[in-house]
């Protein structure tokens, strides 16, 4: 594009291709002038000219975003007045580069308003020519909407309403931390899990609302015994967990018998003065686990050796109380047998549209039939195998399984479908996976349009640049991709614009409850209006009641899945499903 004339009040001229697709058919060269013009005066995004580091253009909304006249900001000002002094550097370079012809991908940084405000944008910018000399025409996008909405997500997600502590999932966050920190240094951690002793008492005689009050209570309490880099959690109810990095057994005792003294002190709640006592169990890493959860696990069940111990106490675990790594053995012999038996089989549920009721797709679900123990759940076994490595075998199992079932329901004549597929990480992380995924297409004679593909937040986040070449190449290839379990991790926003993502998945967790807490309502709400925003699809997992169902279609959420429509079926009763199409027009 060549941008040309001067900045008086009519803006540069702008002469585009010669294809006219910008103007209606028949316009001449000065009627499609016009229309260019008159579609950057009114654009709602900030629009740029730029040369010699000055302004020569600028639409209205460009002034109205940082506060300035156009008679302020033209031949007289130019982007290193509006953007914060420390990105200076990198703007300057960005500036070269766009003037020496090179172009650029989008980048974020913080704006300064006439008035001294600043806030978060979004540049584009392209090489140009202006009057003749190289210059760059770009757009700015005020992302502070956006960001307040991350943040927002950020903290519902994240921390516990009652008491501000750390939920589980930060609690997980932190801990992957701590245990990197730890593995390097090679220290120790301490998980210390706290639970009130008869606490339910105070529920059935006083009211929820006194034992919420004395909740917050016991947190602002343990908050003081822990140090800065320590991370204190409620996981629900009555439950507190402590992660102490760099405590031995000796310090995690000092610790133990602090927190005991704490509580035993009596509470002033509500005008009652109420005194609780607390049992505590302490696992050790690397020891006792090398996992959170393993960890957790162990330290519940030392909790539960104090109260049977009396109360009011604290217990270390001892391997003895379960047979944890046994099992695990166990389990990835079985696993290997799995894999060279066949023993695992796909069924599938139902993805639904809430606006029609059809079945517009279904998702692959692995189930292991073992000889012995029966069908086995996925969650028995996933974790082992991602731990052992045998996860890509598994996952590439599933992957071209799932599109001969999808092909197979296809050729018998059955209403066309998207077939969805998880990916583990590991998985997606393997060298070769895009050429894997068109191997599978192949072998199958499935459309590429018909595989959907699921990535969790986490996955696709990490080293994310990288991973958006192999999100870009899937999308080149016709493959949908869908971010699953949406909210429960870091997502930039700013990522989000750039990976090639047609659906969100609203997580499972935010469903649970979506017709009794508020906080479920505003993170799924506030994710069914970014994915509107952002022209995606969103389908909300682990539907169960029509509560829930009503409460997504007020919202405006595109799909759903979960037991209130099905559980997930052989494939033969998912045949007769996608035949009947038995949620059409259900009446809520």
């Amino acid at each position: 594009m060549t941008v040309e004339g001067g900045a008086g009040a009519q803006g540069p001229r702008v002469r585009g291709d010669d294809s006219g697709a910008a103007s209606p058919a028949g316009a001449t060269p000065v009627e499609k002038e016009s229309h260019f013009l008159a579609a950057m005066e009114s654009a709602q995004l900030g629009i740029f000219v730029l040369q010699d580091r000055l302004f020569k253009y600028v639409n209205p909304y460009f002034c109205k975003l940082f506060g300035y006249g156009a008679e302020e900001l033209l031949d007289g000002m130019g982007p290193l007045d509006l953007i914060v002094a420390e990105q200076h550097p990198f703007l300057l370079d960005q500036m070269q580069q766009r003037a020496a012809g090179i172009s650029g991908h989008d980048y974020e940084l913080t704006g300064v308003r006439q008035d001294g405000v600043r806030f978060p944008l979004l540049v584009a910018g392209s090489p140009s020519v202006f009057g003749g000399r190289p210059a760059s025409v770009g757009t700015v996008l005020d992302l502070s909407a956006q960001k307040a909405a991350e943040r927002r997500i950020r903290e519902l997600a994240d921390f516990d309403a009652l008491t501000g502590l750390p939920n589980r999932r930060l609690l997980r966050d932190r801990f992957a931390q701590l245990l990197a920190a730890a593995e390097r240094e090679n220290s120790e951690i301490a998980v210390i899990f706290l639970d009130l002793d008869h606490f339910k008492r105070v529920n059935d005689s006083l009211g929820h609302s006194v034992g919420d009050d004395l909740l917050c209570e016991v947190a602002r309490r343990l908050c003081a015994v822990v140090r800065r880099v320590d991370t204190l959690a409620r996981l629900g109810g009555d439950e507190f967990i402590f992660a102490l990095p760099g405590i031995s057994g000796g310090a995690a005792i000092d610790v133990a018998r602090r927190l005991l003294e704490v509580c035993v002190t009596p509470f002033a709640v509500a005008g009652h003065e109420l005194t609780v006592t607390s049992s505590l169990g302490i696992s050790l890493y690397p020891q006792d686990g090398k996992d959170l959860e393993t960890l957790l696990k162990n330290a519940d069940a030392a909790m539960y050796r104090a109260k049977e111990g009396g109360r009011n106490a604290f217990q270390f675990y001892a391997s003895e109380m379960n047979l944890a790594t046994l099992e695990r053995l166990l389990m990835e012999n079985h696993l290997r047998r799995a894999l060279a038996q066949q023993e695992f089989v796909l069924h599938y549920q139902p993805l639904v549209s809430l606006q029609s009721g059809l079945i517009i797709g279904v998702e692959a679900l692995i189930r292991w039939r073992h000889p012995e123990f029966g069908m086995v759940m996925p969650d028995r076994f996933i974790q082992v195998a991602e731990e052992t490595g045998l996860i890509n075998q598994i996952g590439d199992w599933v992957l071209c399984e799932a599109c001969r079932q999808a092909q197979a329901w296809c050729t018998a004549g059955l209403p066309p479908l998207s077939m969805a597929v998880n990916v583990a990480p590991v998985q997606f992380r393997q060298v070769g996976f895009v050429e894997l995924v068109a191997g599978a297409l192949a072998a199958s004679g499935l459309e590429a349009g018909r595989l959907e593909l699921e990535v969790t937040e986490r996955t696709v986040m990490h080293d994310a640049e990288i991973h958006l070449d192999t999100l870009s190449a899937l999308h080149r290839m016709g493959v949908e991709l869908a971010l699953d379990d949406f909210g429960t991790g870091y997502s930039s926003l700013a990522y989000l614009k750039r990976f090639p993502v047609g659906k969100l998945k609203i997580d499972r967790s935010f469903v649970n409850d979506l017709d009794v807490d508020a906080d479920d309502r505003a993170i799924a709400s506030t994710i069914v209006s970014m994915g509107r925003n952002l022209r995606l699809t969103v389908l909300a997992e682990g539907v169960e009641t029509i509560e829930q169902l009503d409460l997504l279609r007020k919202m405006g959420c595109d799909m759903a899945q979960g037991f209130y429509f099905s559980r997930a079926v052989p494939a033969d009763q998912m045949a007769r499903l996608l035949d009947e199409q038995p949620f059409m027009n259900k009446e809520s």
